[in-house]
């Protein structure tokens, strides 16, 4: 590809924020060296490569890199018959270690399927040497620095060295502290050339004899070696040129040691280097928020809010470019600094990176082509921020372009033919945009030209485009939208700043009546747009509300259907139970009688057993009466009752609301709850309360019913001889009728009891996001067998 177009489109700056999340300096060199790819495969393989990074750094961290060592000079010695010095060593070990560092970060999670990646055969080719690294490890402490025990012989020299300085200082110190001390400048020792002396006065020379080593800047002091240390100093000197020999003799075993490892050496230091770039594209793709481009040989782009990844990611508004399918050729226009180079270079940078084998900051399923060339003519070239060049420098950019670019190529145009008269820069525009259309050159343009927007209406297969303007805040919403040209705002832009009325209207007067009919039209269409967009939004909004509305009631539903299946449960084992007693029961009653048939019983005592078994069945009749024979404290009559009139039903000891009138046979529906069931008449109580309705709502400006009912629901509630879980039922749909009717406060009857039933509901209570309070009843209310709940008011 064309460098040029690199700096244009300022992929160089990308190069450089990749650059920075490498971590060695081999890995460096390949981000810097990165450039786009024309092979569909080898972008692919790429691609997949930093996905797969990006997915362990999301599930493992990260992976260090920065030990990585270029020892490939260190090598070349080796083969030469070489031996390495100990900073040559520390690299090899360097190198080593990260290779053993990265070799564990690939075995976390060994073994699962989905760790089975296009990373996993380099990691696999990975060669730790852990033997040559712990061994250089244990030898070498620093690179100043030989450890005592990595040779027995240099073990045995360093613990001579010790003893020969100490029999040096013991002697010394005899003579600093003893005979010698009136002669001395300080009772110090110190070194000359690396020999023990010590600083005897220039006038007492010869009262110590031995060898001059240095003297003062004064010449009054001398710095005398003590005959009697000169035979140890120069064993000292011996030891220490003996423990140079096995350092080097050490250096020679471990580089001998590192020969043969050369290969592993090698391919770890490419691997790693290789590593370190695919993780550094990892790390740039999860700074920026960016997802893997689909890629296509059609030539196609759809950039799905795409971001300018040099832009402020808090403020950047993402746009939604096409290019490719219904159409090659896109002009967008729009007011300065509206967004249209923006996106423009969006289009040519996010191509170049997916091209490169760079994530793209964009939402999934992004398709983006592969392009042998990628032509641009920006601005002055080196910023978004920065001023246009001159019309010369421009033309001859394009004169270029025109010159090189093939039909596998993308070209971008910024401004195209600006900085002339605008009649022969709209029609050069116009013919220079024709010879690519013709050409099927896959181009994106900008533009203030109208003519342009006409030849964009009138040809197949060219587009409009435009970057929304706001007249009322005067300020660009840099976004893209597609299939609308866009308007000048410039009447607008100008009333709005003060321009007086009548220049204004004057100005209109020079504009033909066609330029000022198409002004007008597109003035429509904006309206059109942003209407359509805002009933979308309203849409939108309803389909979410009808989402929410179906999952709660199919949770309600759920909820039902498991307190059904355990109603039935209980009263099937309840049946069972009943069963069973009765049958216990006669059982025993036909043996008492067959006793009493054979035995000589008197008919006293069999009449007394007769007794004892009809108040049996007569206490059981009278329980079974009160529980479902209840009758109403007076008969009501078909034309009582109305629709929406509250009622209890006997039978069942449930409060219920009409909902239809009864037919000839006295039958009608009642809703109770979500529950709606067919009753008789007589079976019904009327229930008189205290009524209060709803607001009613109006219907909007925007043509919605938002609401518009009225609920009478009472305000109190009884759930005395109800189950926990029947309890709880009723109650959370009372409370959702009594929030929606706006009553202030309800009263609810659970009884004393076991506590059990007003535990549970004090619980629903403190769960339910619209009941600001709850208290138990006082003296008066109820007491404890009262709860008393305050809702939140609007």
């Amino acid at each position: 590809m064309n460098r040029k177009s690199y700096t244009t489109l300022e992929y160089t700056k990308i190069i450089e924020k990749l650059t920075a999340e490498a971590g060695s300096p081999g890995g460096r060199k390949r981000c810097m060296e990165l450039e786009p790819m024309q092979n569909l495969a080898e972008i692919t393989a790429a691609q997949q490569e930093t996905s797969d990074a990006l997915t362990r750094l999301y599930r493992r961290g990260g992976l260090s890199f920065s030990g990585t060592r270029d020892v490939r000079a260190s090598l070349k010695r080796l083969e030469i018959g070489s031996s390495l010095n100990i900073p040559e060593l520390l690299e090899v070990c360097s190198l080593l270690e990260t290779a053993g560092r990265a070799k564990q970060y690939a075995r976390q999670n060994e073994g699962r399927e989905e760790d089975s990646d296009s990373l996993e055969p380099l990691f696999s080719a990975l060669e730790p040497c852990s033997n040559l690294s712990s061994e250089i490890r244990r030898c070498i402490l620093s690179e100043e620095e030989v450890s005592d025990d990595a040779t027995p012989a240099l073990r045995h020299v360093r613990r001579s060295i010790l003893a020969a300085n100490d029999r040096i200082h013991s002697t010394l110190t005899g003579m600093v502290n003893g005979s010698a001390r009136t002669y001395l400048q300080d009772a110090v020792i110190t070194q000359r050339n690396g020999r023990y002396c010590i600083p005897v006065k220039a006038e007492y020379r010869s009262q110590v004899p031995g060898m001059i080593h240095d003297q003062s800047s004064t010449g009054s002091t001398l710095f005398v070696e003590p005959m009697a240390v000169v035979k140890l100093n120069n064993d000292l000197r011996e030891l220490y040129l003996k423990e140079q020999e096995e350092i080097e003799h050490l250096l020679e075993l471990l580089s001998n040691q590192t020969a043969e490892c050369s290969e592993e050496l090698a391919r770890d230091y490419e691997l790693l280097t290789t590593l370190d770039f695919i993780f550094a594209k990892a790390k740039l793709a999860r700074e920026m928020k960016a997802t893997c481009p689909e890629f296509n040989e059609k030539r196609q782009i759809y950039i799905k809010e795409g971001r300018h990844p040099l832009l402020d990611p808090k403020k950047v508004v993402p746009v939604t470019i096409r290019l490719g399918e219904d159409y090659d050729l896109l002009i967008v226009t729009g007011p300065n600094t509206g967004g249209k180079t923006v996106s423009l270079k969006t289009t040519g940078l996010l191509t170049l990176m997916g091209q490169a084998g760079l994530h793209i900051p964009a939402a999934e399923h992004s398709r983006l082509a592969v392009f042998d060339d990628v032509y641009a003519d920006i601005g002055d070239e080196q910023s978004i921020e920065q001023s246009l060049s001159t019309f010369s420098s421009h033309m001859t950019n394009i004169i270029r372009i025109l010159n090189e670019a093939s039909l596998n190529s993308l070209v971008l145009f910024d401004e195209l033919c600006a900085g002339t008269d605008p009649t022969e820069g709209a029609a050069l525009a116009i013919s220079i945009l024709t010879h690519l259309h013709k050409m099927g050159i896959r181009t994106m343009a900008t533009t203030h030209y109208s003519e342009l927007k006409v030849f964009a209406l009138s040809t197949e297969g060219v587009e409009n485009a435009c970057c929304e303007f706001s007249v009322e805040t005067l300020s660009p919403t840099y976004r893209l939208l597609i299939g609308i040209p866009g308007k000048s705002n410039a009447f607008a832009i100008s009333s709005k700043l003060g321009l007086p009325d009548f220049l204004i209207e004057d100005a209109r007067g020079h504009l033909s009546e066609q330029n000022e009919s198409f002004e007008d039209l597109l003035a429509d269409l904006e309206t059109s747009r942003r209407t359509i967009e805002q009933e979308q939004e309203e849409i939108r909004a309803h389909k979410e509300e009808i989402r929410s509305l179906r999952e709660a009631l199919e949770k309600k539903q759920e909820k039902l259907e498991g307190q059904r299946e355990r109603i039935l449960r209980e009263a099937n084992e309840q049946a069972r139970r009943i069963l069973q007693e009765a049958k216990d029961y006669a059982d025993q009653t036909m043996k008492d009688f067959h006793k009493f048939g054979k035995a000589n019983i008197s008919a006293s005592e069999m009449e007394a057993e007769r007794t004892k078994l009809r108040e049996r069945m007569k206490k059981t009749e009278k329980a079974l009466d009160q529980d479902t024979q209840k009758k109403p404290k007076k008969a009501l009559k078909a034309a009582d009752l109305h629709l929406g009139d509250t009622v209890r039903v006997l039978s069942l000891n449930l409060k219920g609301t009409v909902s239809t009138l009864p037919d000839a046979k006295g039958n009608l529906f009642v809703q109770m709850g979500i529950l709606r069931s067919q009753v008789k008449l007589s079976d019904l109580e009327l229930v008189e309360e205290a009524v209060i309705t709803a607001k009613q709502f109006q219907r909007t400006s925007a043509g919605k019913i938002k609401m518009s009912k009225s609920a009478s629901v009472s305000t109190e509630i009884n759930l005395i001889g109800m189950t926990v879980d029947e309890a709880l039922a009723h109650l959370d749909k009372y409370l959702d009728d009594a929030y929606l009717a706006h009553l202030p406060s309800v009263r609810i009857v659970h009884g004393k009891g076991t506590g059990a039933l007003r535990k549970a509901v004090q619980g629903l209570l403190k769960r339910n996001k619209y009941v600001k309070s709850y208290r138990l009843g006082e003296f008066g209310e109820g007491d404890a067998g009262v709860t008393i709940a305050t809702f939140k008011q609007e």
